[in-house]
């Protein structure tokens, strides 16, 4: 009789170089473009969808990812060939709500933003890093308690100094996304980083990254961030113009008296967390004046030596209800006037915003930040301007076209012209369902799957709506004197396709004594 020949594990098992095959997808796996259905995922990244978006610096593909743990998004935005390279110009963006969405010009994350597209176009290739971390990491909760203490103070306490005195660092942000993106992307290209931030370029050596220099993204400030962007350059940015400029700070229409963060009575799963004042940017060029300010600038026949000659820098104005006017003026024309007559008062227009109070709360029941805006002090006779606005966050980019953006800035000025309003921000995209849900929609429109919205949520197995109007309703309340409002809509087909729009502000006794419709 034989002896069985006794073989060890180590001869028959697998081969570990096969499993990890098997495991994970090949390096590039994303831009292979007939793989619609692969989710490639390394360290704690997963793909989720690529599109082509068309911006007015020319087309760019966007891939988007999310971190697994934390759950934020990443928005690779690459133009021209980025795994062929040997280097890429390449920025490392953090979100800002205020600035790209609200159109506040309290700091300068816009103009980075849409100056590093500006550049990596001209250069022709390269890559933006678009990371979902609001105020340094901190989130927008924590951000917002900044902006009302800094404000409080008027300005004499930094935003650094606000951080510390909350008990947190000066930055909470991770870049190690990074890395994973650059390997599932096949990028092995040295960076030429676009950034003030000495911190950046060492994350990305950190991680093994080559960076083969840096460019400068600065701006020259203007009232509203000159603090922002001093307390920046003494932090360690390389900026030099907030110690150059003449530009003189501006503080707030009225005082901002800090608050310890509190649960709402009549909801108590919002958590309010902050207030303050938020300068927007004016829509169209029509600056909000009041009756005395307009007087006091037009004196005699001042108005029409304004609105003459070659280079008018005053193009026309109406009056609007509460005694206010809207002056239109063309900047350009006003910017060169200020070149040889820096003194007139005519001058204040260029920078004079429209002034909301932005309320933050946190949710407890979503983990989610909820953001209203409120513009002027209604009254119990007055019928508040109301609008829910669903924010797209591709339409932070500068696209060619951006419609939601558009519909921010029409609800914004029905709210100006009335006076008294609020705008309550759903930042959610996919109609509730989520920004993958909508890049994957985008992806699906992109390779011929899905022809409209409706067929890719079905597959992806979507209702058409998911946003919680109830809540948005409810913490919406809490700002309006009584139950007459007007609400803005995109179209009466909108309202007659969400029921449960409708359904809500009955439930809440929410009577809108008239219907405004953006596409009217």
């Amino acid at each position: 009789m034989s002896t069985p020949t006794l073989t060890s594990p180590a001869e028959t098992g697998p081969d570990f170089d096969t499993l990890i095959t098997q495991l994970q997808h090949a390096t590039g796996t994303t831009l292979t473009p007939h793989l619609l259905d692969e989710r490639p995922l390394h360290g704690t990244t997963l793909f989720l969808a690529k599109c082509r978006l068309e911006t007015r610096f020319g087309f760019f593909r966007a891939y988007i990812f999310q971190d697994i743990i934390d759950k934020h998004y990443i928005v690779a935005l690459a133009h021209g060939d980025i795994a062929g390279a040997k280097t890429l110009y390449t920025r490392l963006h953090s979100s800002c709500i205020t600035s790209e969405t609200l159109r506040g010009c309290d700091c300068d994350c816009v103009q980075q933003l849409e100056g590093a597209f500006k550049v990596i176009s001209e250069k022709g290739n390269g890559i933006l890093f678009y990371l979902m971390q609001e105020g340094r990491g901190v989130g927008y909760v924590g951000k917002a308690r900044d902006r009302m203490l800094v404000q409080a103070s008027l300005d004499q306490l930094s935003t650094f100094e606000a951080y510390a005195a909350m008990g947190l660092q000066k930055d909470h942000r991770n870049y190690d996304n990074i890395s994973h993106i650059c390997r599932l992307l096949d990028v092995t290209a040295s960076f030429i980083v676009l950034t003030n931030n000495p911190d950046k370029v060492n994350a990305l050596k950190a991680q093994g990254i080559e960076v083969a220099g840096t460019e400068a993204l600065e701006f020259e400030p203007g009232p509203f961030n000159l603090a922002y962007l001093a307390s920046k350059a003494a932090g360690g940015h390389i900026l030099s113009r907030p110690n150059l400029t003449t530009v003189r700070r501006a503080l707030p229409p009225e005082p901002v008296v800090p608050f310890r963060a509190h649960a709402l009575p009549e909801a108590r799963r919002f958590i309010y967390a902050a207030s303050y004042f938020l300068p927007m940017k004016p829509v169209d060029n029509e600056i909000l004046v009041t009756e005395d300010q307009f007087s006091a600038l037009f004196k005699k026949d001042a108005l029409s030596r304004y609105m003459g000659g070659s280079m008018p820098v005053v193009l026309g104005y109406r009056a609007i209800r509460q005694n206010r006017f809207l002056v239109t003026i063309d900047p350009d024309h006003l910017n060169h006037f200020k070149d040889d007559h820096p003194d007139d008062p005519v001058v204040e227009l260029l920078s004079t915003p429209y002034w909301f109070r932005v309320h933050v709360y946190y949710d407890i029941v979503t983990s989610q930040e909820f953001v209203v805006l409120t513009h002027g002090t209604p009254r119990v006779y007055e019928t508040p301007v109301v609008r829910l606005h669903s924010e797209s966050l591709f339409n932070r980019f500068p696209l060619r076209t951006v419609e939601n953006r558009d519909k921010l800035k029409h609800s914004v000025k029905h709210i100006v012209d009335y006076g008294v309003g609020a705008l309550l921000l759903l930042h959610n995209d996919g109609r509730g369902a989520g920004f993958g849900a909508h890049a994957t929609d985008r992806m699906m429109a992109d390779a011929g799957q899905a022809f409209s919205s409706d067929e890719a949520y079905r597959r992806l197995g979507v209702d058409y709506d998911s946003r919680d109007y109830d809540a948005s309703i409810l913490l919406l309340r809490h700002h309006i004197p009584n139950t007459k409002i007007q609400m803005v809509m995109n179209s009466p087909t909108s309202l007659v396709k969400k029921p449960e729009y409708a359904e809500a502000l009955n439930r809440h006794k929410i009577e809108v004594e008239k219907w405004i419709f953006l596409e009217d």
